[in-house]
Order: structure tokens, then C-alpha cells, then sequence
């Protein structure tokens, strides 16, 4: 179990609990709007602490499979953000999916960056050999702390992920975990 994380004065990094689906919830409603152009669209289910929950549940139960590395990004006891290796494929190709979001009261703090580099080291401690991200073409702030994490550019995917209600290209990114 990858070790929690000390990412600025205030913010940690930590794995996802069972009991984190409230504040997952009250952060989520805090930033809907924030994340509404980056995010798919929502059912308002997603927003309750009864949603939450079963999000958590899932991502847990892939944690326990070996198929995904959830985090939480916290300012005490306040949720500010999650990061999730997901996707993780075992045998040759090791290899994982990052996904990553932090609250807008908490963006050009370097967190995003920081949160990215620990993944990507706890990633190579569980024997992955490389970690992938995309983002939309637009989403300049995210290339940007993917580049800063060590990621290079690797290529356009057209329609790649349906977000903010369309199919949208995003550039893909790779960092090789040595």
C-alpha cells in the first residue's frame, strides 16, 4: 500500500478509505462548476455522500484486485483534490492511467505536479514500467503539470473521452517509470 504524502505545508496525499465518500461529496459539489468543462457529465447521484460511497467502494475493490492506485488529496480534513493510477495492466506491459483533479481554490500551487511525481513513484514501487495521461487539447494548465512530472507527449487521440457532454481529442502523455 503506497505510503501517504506530503505535497506543500498543508497538503497531503493519501490512499482512499472507506469512509471518504461525504467529503468526496462536499468537495465534488464545491467544485462542479470548476470541473464541469473536464470532467464527463454527472448524474446528481454523484454529488451525495450515498454516491460517493459507492464510488469509493468500486475504486477500493479495484485497489484490492491490483487494478488501480486511488488517492485523495487533503488540506487537513478537507478533500482538495484525488488522484487515480487507474486502468493498471499487469504481465509485459505495466502499465497504468493518470487521472487528477484539484480544487479551484488550490490550482497554480504546484499540488497537481507534486501529486503526480509521488504516483508516478509509488507506481514504479508497485512494478509498473509506465504511466499514460491525457488531456484535452485545450487544457494547457494540466500538459503543463504533466511535463513538470517528467511526461512527454506522445500523440493526439481523436473522440478520445466523452467530456462535458462530447466526444473530445485529447494529447496523450507518457512518463517511463526507471
Amino acid at each position: 500500500m503506497p505510503e501517504p504524502a506530503l505535497l506543500t505545508e498543508s497538503v497531503t496525499m493519501r490512499v482512499l478509505a472507506p469512509g471518504d465518500g461525504d467529503a468526496l461529496a462536499e468537495a465534488y459539489a464545491r467544485n462542479r462548476e470548476h470541473l464541469a468543462p473536464w470532467e464527463p457529465v454527472r448524474p446528481e447521484a454523484f454529488y451525495t455522500g450515498a454516491g460517493q460511497g459507492t464510488e469509493v467502494a468500486s475504486k477500493l475493490g479495484q485497489l484490492g484486485a491490483g487494478t488501480a492506485l486511488p488517492w485523495l488529496l487533503c488540506d487537513g480534513d478537507r478533500v482538495v483534490g484525488t488522484l487515480t493510477v487507474s486502468g493498471i495492466v499487469r504481465g509485459p506491459f505495466l502499465s497504468g492511467n493518470v487521472g487528477y483533479w484539484v480544487d479551484g481554490d488550490y490550482v497554480g500551487r504546484g499540488i497537481a505536479t507534486a501529486a503526480v511525481e509521488h504516483a508516478a513513484r509509488a507506481a514504479r514501487e508497485e512494478g509498473l514500467h509506465r504511466l499514460q495521461a491525457g488531456t484535452l487539447v485545450h487544457n494547457i494548465a494540466s500538459q503543463t503539470v504533466l511535463r513538470r512530472a517528467g511526461c512527454e507527449r506522445i500523440g493526439l487521440a481523436t473522440q478520445y473521452l466523452q467530456i462535458a457532454g462530447r466526444w473530445q481529442d485529447h494529447v496523450l502523455y507518457e512518463r517511463i517509470l526507471r
